[in-house]
């Protein structure tokens, strides 16, 4: 048997999202998270993308569970296309576990086994002994895990931040961690996303004393905007529209299915006589009544898209009402999220969001948090995940700051696997591999041929040409053309210059058919791009 410990990033290294990490000895697998991932800007008809599985497919039955470290969509969001091909159980916290439930399709859910762990307890693994441990970050129920494998201890701390007042009351097991450098950590892997920003990040409990002096300045509705598995979110608001009178609205299925969720499991307590359907709030004075609303990141098709175009069919933006963006915009999503809010101005409403206004926080570590970590836990090798290129080596700065030898530090992008045993750690050649596309119910079926396609059609247009021929290749009639998108295509002389192109090519191949539709197409793009500058997507169709 190997005896290495392997560990293969295979998301959430060099970008952010799609959280996904590998840690395989001999032939036992573990895998901690699966996370999805939001388009680019330039990503045109993509939903998410998830991380490449294709290192897996031939070591399913090697693959002993998958553990959770909390129920974000970067960490759970890919799980229902995982398990579509992995066989093993989940472990999760029971809130992670109730978002996962809604997530999965019934069919994957039937015979998916969703194994409820709790923070301080032990679980044997194959040969790997697992301890989840509490961590605070900007949802309830969030764990890492030390994981000790036959090299020795690895510690993965999910997403994390040190708040010593978190919303839900429970802060990080300090002590833990404590026990855990005792025991000595071989290797750490660990949250990388503030690694540029100084200083420490602030506690949940700043956005509660914002929350406060909103709600009792505000004359009109309330309107808050946030992630639907923000639970801790929810929970603050409805304690705020108790305090001050209001009545609470969800709108949004996914945030309607989540809070009746950990309401169900205890994690909210909300009032039942707080919340009214949204066909309500035309009934009350603008003064008492709150909403929570999906779409955060400016999703047109969430409610605030919906409510800053115009487009919601239960109510409408109108002036005094207060929007509340409470999440940060993930890195892509910026332009989508200032369309939203510049609109919603338009509206007449007052927009508050994280530059202005402590409405939102990171729940992620800064500096200070991330070097009181290493000093807390004296890895001997340091790992940092989740984030993009250049905070991982922000991180790694800040660890050769505080000692650990530059060689005992691993910043890498996904698919570099990492060997380790108890002296070395070796970093080998990345794996084949990259981003797998959901576009609709196509999963992995979109390339970026077909992206690239799209993007084209987009800036330049299509052309089309339609030439009917006979069996000897004689044109029948005057070559039909159909074009959107590009602005001189009414002009006769250009129609007429087309015309002539197709007639050309015809003449130029009658004794050679073969490949005329292609060829048709290169002169007709070299054409129009001689008279317009645009390449446009072009089809010629020969019948």
């Amino acid at each position: 048997m190997n005896s290495k410990l392997r560990i293969v990033p295979l998301g959430g290294l060099g970008e952010i999202g799609k959280n996904m990490t590998v840690i395989e000895y001999g032939d036992e697998i573990l895998i901690v998270d699966a996370g999805v991932m939001f388009p680019e800007n330039d990503m045109l008809g993509i939903d998410l993308i998830i991380p490449d599985f294709k290192y897996l497919m031939d070591k399913l039955d090697n693959i002993l569970g998958i553990l959770v470290t909390h129920g974000h969509e970067d960490h759970v969001g890919a799980l229902p296309h995982l398990m579509e091909h992995v066989h093993a159980p989940i472990y999760a916290t029971p809130l992670t576990i109730g978002l996962i439930e809604v997530k999965l399709r019934q069919a994957v859910r039937d015979r998916v086994d969703l194994v409820e762990i709790q923070a301080g307890e032990t679980l044997y693994i194959g040969s790997f002994k697992v301890e989840p441990f509490h961590v605070a970050h900007s949802i309830p129920d969030c764990v890492g895990f030390g994981i000790t494998t036959p090299v020795g201890l690895i510690i993965h701390t999910g997403d994390y931040k040190f708040d010593h007042t978190p919303a839900d009351g429970w802060p990080p097991d300090f002590a833990k961690l404590a026990e855990f450098s005792e025991r000595g950590v071989l290797c750490l892997l660990a949250d990388s996303i503030n690694a540029d920003r100084p200083g420490w990040t602030p506690s949940e409990m700043v956005v509660a004393e914002a929350f406060d002096a909103l709600f009792r300045k505000a004359e009109g509705r309330i309107i808050v905007a946030t992630f639907a598995s923000l639970i801790s979110r929810i929970q603050q608001v409805a304690d705020m529209a108790q305090k001050y009178g209001r009545k609470l609205a969800i709108t949004g299925r996914s945030m309607r299915d989540n809070t009746k969720m950990a309401t169900r499991l205890g994690y909210l307590d909300i009032p039942d006589n707080l919340v009214i359907d949204i066909s309500q709030t035309a009934n009350l004075p603008d003064k008492q009544v709150v909403i929570m609303a999906t779409g955060s990141q400016g999703e047109p098709s969430a409610v605030m898209g919906r409510l800053a175009s115009g487009r919601h069919n239960r109510f409408r933006i109108h002036e005094g009402d207060t929007v509340v963006f409470s999440a940060h915009p993930i890195p892509g999503n910026e332009e989508l999220v200032f369309r939203t809010i510049n609109r919603l101005y338009q509206r007449g409403a007052n927009v508050l969001y994280e530059r202005i206004a402590n409405v939102h926080v990171s729940g992620h570590a800064s500096q200070e948090e991330m070097k009181l970590l290493i000093n807390l836990v004296r890895p001997k090798f340091l790992v940092p995940i989740h984030g993009e290129l250049r905070h991982l080596k922000q991180h790694a700065e800040l660890a050769r700051q505080l000692g650990i030898p530059a060689e005992n530090i691993a910043a890498v992008e996904n698919g570099t696997p990492l060997e380790l045993d108890e002296n070395s750690l070796t970093i080998c050649p990345r794996l084949p591999g990259g981003y797998v596309f959901v576009d609709g119910s196509a999963v992995g079926d979109t390339g970026w041929s077909i992206v690239r396609d799209r993007e084209k059609l987009a800036e330049n247009g299509f052309f089309i040409a339609i030439v009917t021929t006979n069996e000897r290749g004689d044109v029948l009639k005057q070559p039909e053309f159909i074009s959107q998108g590009l602005a001189n295509m009414d002009d006769e002389e250009l129609r007429e210059g087309a015309e002539e192109t197709v007639a050309r090519v015809l003449r130029q191949h009658a004794d050679n058919p073969d490949g005329l539709a292609g060829k048709l197409e290169g002169a007709l793009s070299r054409y129009l791009y001689d008279e317009t500058r645009k390449r446009p997507f072009i089809k010629a169709i020969l019948k």
